[in-house]
């Protein structure tokens, strides 16, 4: 079939199937192209469209004349306002673009109607379409009849959220995009509010189903609703009443496919994805995807081909935006964590929750809103929240920046070497607050593979002696943390780089667990411990920790994460005991806490004890982000100095959800819920996304690890790219001369452009 389709159906009368029926017929004046949409022309739900200045520029490119129609009706403003407890605080520079969404339907029809669309209103699709058009464009929302038609080919995943909402209206404009926050006998309710004329603005209320309940919504018709939530949200409406259209009460579903096009049917907008309405993104995706496929069939020889450009070119920027949106979403679904916070912390926690705008972005666009918040957090003038310093017991870091502990696999019978020198040494003169070793396995049959680390040994402490006493010497201000752990099922197997996780081709030694489970079908058996077993363990701990404060190193960790012994006492799936040290979460919790209290009873009572954890298993039945709380909250009790916040790694057939910072919501949980100092770590990787999750109170520090393979010297870097040299950075008296940033050679380098939104 040829690239250009004659006959095209448009399954669905939305902004984005009308504006592919608008891009397909300009392109192709002789094209027939026909819309089905099932609801009258004046029919909508919701009241305004928030356009983010990108879409608008692709709107203007594709086709200037929808462009210059929607230009007259827009309402632009750059403010947000987050009004919590009484305090209203404003962050300007945002750059915001809404109307009304029954008037940008109104401009859709009437361009479709000059170029000759076929518009049949109050119509169902026939069935069939594929078999008598070239083309079926499937962008009939959320619930879209075309794409269940072929789930089996699409395969879509469809997940609902936790909170409901109510899309309303006021009939004044608010000046600015509105956060406010109601703390009622039922529970946190929420507004979003923004302009989308000169006399009427959309009205979002949300809240958690349970708060929803309880508040007596379920019982209420739409005029009802209306009238209560004005009542609720008093303050900002200025005592005016809201009104609402079609939309009633319902749950956002987030929308995934596997495959976005079967044969000639090619899924668009909410049919293909969705992205929480926190973010604002449902109409701006929609109208990129009409703006993407029209290109690609302008583009491609045959349809098969723009199909697949067209999904190749948009799944990234739509996978990008759900995961901001997911953040966002969760963010608000878990609003109580946040109550307690400082006002401006609160505020910048609320403008950051996406990690789409962060530190360094909000600064260009608000640089006096945001030194504000760095002077409510205490960070002296000029100071980045990275280079504050951080006390845990009689330690104090001078900054936040940790390096995580990273396997190397490069010793020779436990005993660190030159190797482990320069490697831990490089990072301490980097200028991190603390360096970490990586897991230093507390006997022989407790090692990963043949090239792990130790402390089991009187002269694998010297050996680590020698490396503390360079980091203190050479690297003053700089401290040094050991993690003790026990490789527990995952033991006896080959170098990472010689095959991860595969067991050894000879020389293995047999292995312990909670339970008999292999970590892998071809992984080694490991027999369950017994009590005298768990004694002798918990002792070699001990002796470890002993060692390790004569080796002098200034904070512990006790490795209770990804799968090895004392995770796999933690985790349902891989602890099936029966007995006083399985079963219930406090049973699964015993023997690890035995090992804490053992630790913490022989290491020196000024320094302080962390403890990593797994926060979630990724797999179904597994250690959830409920059950992380409360084994945060137990090792805390026991007298945990910081949990260090790490998933996974605990069973083979994991299915994580990476991205950006993706363990972080994980620590930010266990911080404000238990009130422990965390350590957040994975794929943090820039010094921004460091001051922004601390400034945000989702975190105390920041562990990075590949960051600093690539660049030992990573934090006194981000000191020099930020332009800062005060305390908290510290540069080796022979490397000062390279303290300043190198001239780029160039001066006028564009203004980023800034994208609008949480």
């Amino acid at each position: 079939m040829a690239g250009r389709p004659r006959r095209v159906a448009v399954v669905g009368g939305g902004p984005g199937g009308l504006y592919a029926a608008v891009l397909l017929k300009r392109l192709g004046p002789d094209r027939d192209v026909t819309v089905w949409e099932r609801n009258a022309p004046d029919d909508t739900f919701g009241f305004g469209v928030v356009l983010s200045d990108e879409t608008l520029g692709g709107i203007e490119q594709a086709d200037p004349i929808v462009y210059a129609a929607l230009r007259r009706d827009l309402v632009r403003w750059d403010a947000i306002d987050v009004v919590h407890r009484g305090i209203r605080l404003r962050s300007a520079g945002h750059g915001f673009a809404a109307l009304g969404r029954h008037r940008l339907l109104e401009i859709l029809h009437e361009r479709c109607r000059a170029l000759g669309v076929d518009l049949r209103f109050r119509s169902e699709a026939p069935a069939g379409l594929e078999r008598s058009y070239d083309l079926v464009i499937a962008a009939d929302g959320v619930h879209s009849t075309t794409r269940e038609a072929y789930a089996h080919v699409f395969r879509p995943q469809v997940a609902a959220h936790h909170c409901r909402y109510l899309w309303l209206a006021a009939d004044f404009a608010l000046d600015a995009f509105r956060f406010e926050i109601a703390e009622t006998e039922h529970g946190v309710m929420q507004l979003h509010g923004y302009p989308y004329a000169a006399d009427a603005s959309t009205v979002i209320v949300e809240m958690r189903e349970e708060v929803w309940r309880a508040a007596g919504f379920a019982e209420l018709g739409r005029r009802e609703s209306a009238r209560r939530c004005a009542e609720i949200f008093a303050d900002a409406l200025g005592g005016r009443p809201l009104r609402s259209d079609r939309s009633s009460w319902t749950t956002f579903r987030t929308v995934v496919n596997e495959r976005w096009s079967h044969g000639n049917v090619v899924l668009l907008g909410d049919a293909a994805h969705t992205a929480h309405f926190s973010i604002g993104s449902g109409t701006k995706l929609a109208v990129e995807d009409a703006v993407a496929l029209a290109a690609c069939l302008e583009e491609q020889p045959s349809l098969d081909r723009a199909s697949a450009a067209y999904e190749e070119e948009r799944r990234p920027v739509v996978a990008s935006t759900q995961r901001a949106a997911r953040a966002s979403s969760e963010w608000f679904e878990n609003l109580g964590l946040y109550l307690d916070q400082p006002p401006r912390q609160f505020a910048f926690n609320l403008l950051t929750r996406s990690r789409r705008v962060t530190h360094a972005n909000l600064r260009l666009r608000d640089a006096r809103f945001t030194s504000s918040v760095e002077r409510a957090f205490g960070c002296p003038p000029g100071t980045p929240p990275m280079f504050t310093p951080f006390r845990l017991r009689g330690l104090t870091l001078r900054n936040r920046v940790v390096v995580s502990p990273m396997d190397l696999y490069s010793a020779t019978d436990g005993l660190p070497d030159d190797f482990h020198l320069v490697h831990l040494g490089a990072r301490a003169l980097g200028g991190a607050g603390l360096v970490m070793t990586e897991m230093v396995c507390v006997s022989p049959e407790g090692r990963i593979t043949p090239g792990c680390t130790g402390l089991y040994t009187g002269r694998q402490a010297e050996a680590w002696r020698r490396i503390t006493h360079f980091v203190h010497t050479r690297a003053p201000g700089t401290a040094i943390g050991v993690q003790l752990g026990h490789s527990g099922r995952k033991g006896s197997t080959k170098l990472m780089w010689e095959g991860m996780d595969e067991p050894l081709e000879d020389g293995n030694w047999p292995l312990v667990a909670a339970s008999p489970i292999p970590y892998r079908p071809d992984s080694q058996l490991p027999r369950e411990l017994c009590r005298a077993r768990l004694t002798d363990i918990r002792e070699q701990f001990a002796s470890a920790a002993r060692r390790a404060a004569r080796a002098g190193f200034d904070l512990l960790e006790l490795h209770c994460a990804h799968g090895y012994l004392l995770s796999g006492f933690l985790s349902p799936l891989t602890n099936r005991r029966t007995d006083a040290w399985g079963g219930s979460l406090a049973k699964r919790l015993r023997f690890p806490l035995e090992v804490f209290d053992a630790v913490r009873g022989v290491w020196p009572e000024e320094r302080p004890l962390t403890v990593r954890i797994s926060a979630t298993d990724w797999a179904e039945g597994g250690t959830t982000a409920e059950d992380a709380v409360e084994i945060a909250r137990a090792f805390a009790a026991h007298g945990a100095d910081a949990i260090d916040v790490s998933t996974g790694q605990v069973v083979a057939h994991e299915r994580p959800e990476h991205g950006r910072s993706y363990q972080t919501p994980f620590a930010d949980r266990i911080r404000n819920t238990v009130g422990v100092p965390v350590i957040a770590v994975g794929a943090i990787s820039s010094w921004d996304d460091v001051n922004s999750l601390i400034l945000a109170g989702r975190t105390d520090l920041c562990a990075l690890a590949r960051p600093h393979l690539y660049d030992p010297h990573w934090t006194v870097h981000a000191a020099a790219e930020q332009g800062y040299d005060g305390p908290g950075v510290v540069w080796p008296v022979p490397y000062r001369a390279g303290s300043r940033r190198p001239p780029t050679g160039r001066t006028d380098a564009p203004r980023p452009r800034l994208a609008p939104g949480g």
